[in-house]
């Protein structure tokens, strides 16, 4: 059975990066795939990989992870606002989706949509 869980932006925004990284780590070892409300800043995913790269053994071969921003607007206002924010806030908008490795075969992104391919190895060795 895939299980996929929610983590909305404020359950995470009140937490440092290194339990960020633990909790989000806690769940996807659970083999669920994390619906995440916002972006993980490039440090932030940087420590995700490195603390998963330090558990990987023969149950936890690893994570994917993949981000969607939404579109900016065309016209120069919006262009100034979200590079306004994005200086101040970092670029947190968007969704992530990541999981284990072993479920999540594949994630093909575009600029408008991604697609998550997933196989159950449950029952293999």
């Amino acid at each position: 059975m895939l299980t996929l869980q929610y983590v909305p932006s404020d359950e995470l925004a009140n937490l440092d990066s290194d339990k960020k990284m633990q909790k989000l780590l806690k769940i996807i070892k659970q083999d669920k795939i994390v619906l995440m409300e916002g972006k993980l800043t490039n440090k932030e995913e940087a420590e995700l990989i490195e603390m998963t790269m330090e558990q990987i053994d023969r149950k936890f071969k690893g994570i994917e992870i993949a981000s969607l921003e939404p579109n900016a607007g065309k016209d120069f206002g919006s262009f100034l606002r979200d590079s306004f924010i994005k200086l101040f806030f970092g670029s947190t908008r968007g969704m992530t989706v990541m999981g284990p490795a072993n479920i999540i075969k594949e994630i093909r992104r575009d600029p408008n949509k991604l697609q998550l391919y997933t196989s159950n190895t449950r029952g293999r060795r």
